[in-house]
């Protein structure tokens, strides 16, 4: 009679996958409220993309993130991570210091 063998492998797979989901959609949740809550024509004056544009990245971003979940990070979860972290790392200090006149 063969040993039971105990499955750890697809568990912590499934775990990685989910705590890198909720990270990259937390990251495009944060950086869609803060564009929500900005001024449309602060984003022309930066020269960056319009506010309807970033809108959309962050918040298809964060919605195929939370529906299709493909895989452990998939394209499209790269795609929502990437466009969250340019607008967190550098629009929303420009953003913030063309409007407060403070970068945080």
């Amino acid at each position: 009679m063969p040993l039971a063998t105990i499955d750890i492998v697809s568990p912590t797979v499934y775990y990685v996958g989910l705590a890198i989901t909720v990270f990259v959609v937390g990251i495009d949740i944060i950086a869609f409220v803060h564009c929500v809550f900005q001024r449309r024509d602060a984003f022309p004056a930066l020269g960056t993309l319009p506010k309807g544009i970033w809108m959309l990245l962050l918040g298809g971003g964060a919605l195929l993130g939370i529906v299709l979940r493909l895989s452990t990070l998939g394209l499209l979860q790269l795609v929502g991570l990437i466009a969250g972290a340019v607008y967190l790392i550098d629009v929303r200090p420009r953003i913030k210091d063309l409007t407060d006149g403070s970068s945080w």
